[in-house]
């Protein structure tokens, strides 16, 4: 009965937020968000499943936490004490069992696709279709692995809200300052370190971003909210790896990372050991495996498709164009392609089990996919101008004859 109560409030809630958001922007779709959840539920059912006959970090939680008799402030010293801290009022002052709490954190993570919906479409206004007939955007927001991973109670679905909850907000910081805060809030209490990398990308969107979206005031302001939370936040970043007491940072984190992918390698059957990889492969490890040969098992065969999806849209911007797009592109454009690679390269050092991955990478990858969109809008746009102010000028044969290489070419 709790479990069914629950699911009705979160129905109310997400209406009253369409609500809000319609009241926003008129143009967006209200329907697909309430696909989008159906969606997500459909995923927290099968993590649900999935979770009854193998061990998960969501009983782990609910079971560490139900045991303990202690106040709400004692869960900070705790490890991973941001999952511990959100979940202690639901379950010990509201009365949770697991289920309700797996349903409320699946329901974080549906926030973060609501989110990641309003970043993308407002700095987005075509529409992209990809592989001869499929609209990217509704491509992206239904991939399961990335509902799979955030649909259950544990760090995944919370970062992800967090995530996409500060980067919509980061572009309008007065006027968003409540989802900004707690945005940022939900990153820091989740990975202190990803906190870290999300403002070094802001800062980097604001200085060499072409676009003047952001005015004086606003950069100002993010810029020494962004200081202050490094100099405040510092020791607890260097505490992700043991280093706050570390005299040479870089030999120190060679030592941890080494000592923590070999860990990971030898706890697992799907450990790959990417300590030797080149830093191409490296990324690729992480961006693209396991792809089918290396399947650690069923749920590694069936994100295989997904990672061949990634790497095909990835292919897309293998190419002149792109880099020269991302040397003139806008700050947010710049933004998220920062996130993208900073929190991949600082991941590619401790991640070396495949299952690791498959979870660890659906935190950053919207802001890679994201680079794309951006950029198949801007030359599927571009073209289309080319062809509006040639076209008036001539017939249609001589616009064929004079055009013909370009067109055999798009």
């Amino acid at each position: 009965m709790g479990l069914v109560i629950l699911l009705a409030i979160l129905f109310f809630i997400n209406e009253q937020i369409y609500k809000r958001i319609t009241a926003i922007n008129s143009s967006l779709s209200i329907s697909l968000l309430r696909k989008i959840f159906l969606y997500h539920l459909l995923l927290a059912g099968v993590y649900f499943a999935y979770g009854s006959f193998n061990p998960t970090d969501s009983k782990h939680y609910f079971n560490v936490l139900n045991q303990l008799d202690i106040d709400w402030l004692e869960t900070l010293p705790m490890m991973n004490w941001g999952v511990f801290f959100l979940e202690y009022p639901f379950m010990k002052f509201l009365g949770f069992d697991y289920q309700m709490s797996m349903l409320l954190f699946s329901w974080f993570g549906f926030i973060g696709f609501v989110f990641a919906y309003l970043f993308i479409t407002e700095n987005i206004k075509e529409k992209v279709i990809v592989f001869g007939r499929y609209d990217l955007l509704k491509l992206l927001l239904f991939l399961p692995n990335m509902h799979f991973w955030s649909a259950s109670l544990g760090k995944g679905s919370v970062i992800f809200m967090g995530v996409m909850m500060f980067v919509y907000s980061v572009q309008f910081p007065k006027k968003r300052i409540v989802t900004l805060i707690l945005g940022a809030f939900f990153v820091y209490c989740i990975r202190a370190h990803v906190m870290f990398f999300m403002i070094v990308g802001v800062m980097f969107g604001i200085f060499f971003g072409a676009d003047k979206k952001l005015s004086k005031g606003a950069k100002f302001f993010l810029l020494m909210a962004g200081a202050i939370f490094i100099y405040v936040a510092s020791n607890s970043i260097l505490a992700v790896a043991n280093l706050e007491q570390s005299e040479n940072l870089v030999n120190d984190f060679t030592e941890f990372a080494s000592i923590r992918s070999e860990g990971l390698s030898e706890n697992a059957g799907s450990g790959v050991d990417m300590s030797s990889y080149p830093l191409p492969f490296k990324f690729f490890t992480f961006w693209f495996r396991p792809l089918f040969v290396d399947a650690p098992n069923v749920l590694g065969f069936f994100s295989s498709f997904e990672n061949l999806l990634y790497l095909l849209l990835f292919s897309k911007i293998c190419n002149k164009s792109f880099l020269k797009f991302i040397r003139k592109s806008n700050s947010v454009v710049k933004m998220s392609a920062m996130i993208f690679l900073l929190t991949s390269f600082a991941m590619t050092f401790v991640m070396s089990n495949l299952g690791i991955i498959m979870r660890q990478k659906s935190q950053v990858m919207y802001f890679g996919f994201f680079v794309i969109y951006f950029y198949l809008a801007d030359k599927k746009i571009r073209e289309r101008n080319y062809w509006q102010q040639l076209k008036p000028n001539t017939n249609d044969e001589e616009y064929q004859a004079q055009n013909k290489e370009f067109i055999q070419f798009k």
